[in-house]
């Protein structure tokens, strides 16, 4: 009962768009979820991140499980279109991997733009995320999904053109000098 008086107090991040500025903060999210949500809710909120650990680990949320495992499998087929574009070797495997996932890699790494192919991502991971969404919107599974597409809202609408020209140019130096740099964000 009390995820459906939290998911009444949110604003809704639907029908938003692309460049429009979420409508609650995430520090304000959590506050609200604090007040509402068990102590192993509040765990699992506070663990939910867009970039998930290497290795699998389950949450006890299937939505995040569900997450964790799309997003793992994103990052591993960026690298390897990235590696194939770049004629360099690859060690991971993206056998089972959904065509659709791997062909959204192979046009975002074909992007020489960086900030349309982060856009392009975003918007593949919104789909995703989409494609997951609880049926139920007052399930605690939908408290997660709030906070990923809020964290996801969130991370796009940060993006400065200037510093991001700079973190590409130092990025793209350290791998052509045979760096091994993993960005976090």
């Amino acid at each position: 009962m009390s995820t459906y008086y939290l998911m009444a107090q949110l604003p809704s991040l639907d029908g938003l768009g692309e460049n429009a500025p979420p409508p609650i903060g995430e520090e304000r999210f959590l506050q609200l979820c604090g007040s509402f949500l068990g102590k192993k809710a509040r765990l699992r909120l506070e663990k939910l991140r867009l970039m998930p650990p290497r290795e699998h680990e389950k949450t006890g949320s299937a939505l995040i499980d569900a997450w964790n495992q799309g997003e793992r499998r994103l990052r591993i087929a960026l690298a390897a279109a990235r590696a194939e574009r770049m004629k360099k070797s690859f060690d991971g495997s993206t056998d089972g991997f959904p065509l659709g996932l791997l062909k959204a890699a192979r046009e975002a790494a074909a992007i020489e733009n960086p900030m349309e192919a982060e856009l392009f991502l975003n918007r593949f991971r919104m789909d995703f995320l989409e494609s997951i969404r609880p049926r139920d919107m007052f399930a605690e599974d939908s408290v997660y999904y709030y906070g990923l597409k809020l964290k996801l809202m969130l991370r796009i609408s940060r993006f400065d053109l200037k510093s991001g020209r700079e973190a590409y140019r130092n990025i793209y130096g350290s791998v052509l000098g045979g760096d091994r740099m993993e960005v976090l964000s």
